[in-house]
């Protein structure tokens, strides 16, 4: 394999391979390195909105296929319960999907595009030169890798990032199980329950190929037993739920969003998309704001490639209505919980 590239991309989750397919079929010599084995596995509802589903048909020019879809196929919308109970009602459709088959049905287009990838393996070293990034593998070899400009999609954990700036860890563990059993709920809604009583920030119920799926978040990773427990019994006795058995559990965290919702671009030759940046959506939604600040990403280095000094702010510049589409999602949260209340703008 090659050693030198244009771009390094890390993450190739939605958020990278837009920015791969975007680099790629612009001509630029594209490598992807991501730690998982592909098609990597991801935590998460897997709820496509409709603004999801318009940016794939925009930046990577197909629908949304049915092989990466899982039953029921269309989502109908989300539905709030805040702190006292009442229901808020969002319709819009959708897709429920498999995040593993959805992500890469997007890397694979990146690859068709001409973007060279590298799975099983991380970034274990990272040094933003004048001139270049070099970057270390976890293979065998240690191996080294260079490019004009790496773009960091890494997601909530954020190594290089951490590397790079020294931040500390900011984010939210998610917990979910997949059980067996029935419930008195359309399985083509999303639920988010607010209730202080279920979460440190929100519980929530989907259906994914006939098996219910029951989460929480918290940011005290020792009170998952006690909010899941309070959460379960709820569902019981408000939509009569049965559990008949429990197939599997997951842990998985995503960032905390603060109030100023302070977004981190870049520095240097490394620019940050997606998550590991600040863009998160509330209830976890974060695939649509990722694969447009990958695109964002991605645009400026194209109109930027020869002037480093030029692309992060055009970066911003290219992202303002990505974060404002960010804020006021949040504020809408804001208005319909308390435990919110310090997102309203």
């Amino acid at each position: 394999m090659k050693t030198d590239y244009d771009m390094i991309i890390a993450g190739a989750g939605p958020t990278g391979a837009t920015c791969a397919k975007i680099l790629a079929e612009k001509g630029y010599c594209v490598l992807v390195i991501e730690k998982c084995k592909l098609p990597r596995y991801k935590s998460c509802s897997g709820m496509i909105i409709a603004k999801t589903a318009g940016l794939v048909k925009e930046y990577f020019g197909v629908e949304i296929p049915d092989i990466v879809k899982c039953t029921p196929y269309d989502n109908y919308g989300m539905i709030f319960v805040n702190d006292e109970g009442k229901e808020y009602k969002f319709e819009q459709r959708g897709f429920n999907v498999w995040r593993s088959s959805f992500d890469y049905f997007l890397l694979s287009k990146a690859k068709e595009s001409g973007a060279e990838v590298i799975d099983g393996v991380s970034v274990i070293d990272c040094q933003n030169l004048d001139d270049y990034v070099e970057v270390t593998l976890s293979d065998k070899y240690k191996s080294v890798k260079r490019a004009k400009y790496l773009i960091d999609c890494e997601g909530a954990m954020g190594a290089i990032k951490r590397s790079l700036l020294n931040c500390k860890k900011n984010y939210v563990v998610t917990y979910q199980a997949f059980y067996e059993g029935k419930i008195n709920l359309d399985p083509h809604y999303f639920y988010a329950y607010l209730q202080p009583a279920f979460s440190q920030y929100d519980a929530w119920f989907n259906v994914k190929d006939g098996m219910l799926v029951f989460g929480v978040a918290v940011e005290d990773i020792s009170k998952i037993k006690e909010y899941n427990d309070n959460f379960i019994r709820y569902m019981r006795d408000s939509y009569g739920l049965s559990i008949y058995n429990k197939l599997k559990e997951e842990k998985w965290i995503m960032p905390r969003i603060r109030p100023d919702f302070h977004i981190d671009y870049g520095v240097g030759r490394v620019l940050f998309a997606g998550e590991v940046a600040g863009f998160l959506n509330p209830m976890g939604e974060g695939i649509s704001c990722g694969m447009e600040s990958g695109y964002c990403a991605a645009k400026a280095l194209v109109e930027n490639f020869q002037d480093a000094k030029m692309i992060l702010t055009a970066y911003k510049q290219n992202s303002i209505e990505v974060k404002s589409y960010m804020q006021r999602q949040w504020n809408l949260v804001s208005l319909m919980s308390g435990k919110f209340k310090e997102m309203t703008l």
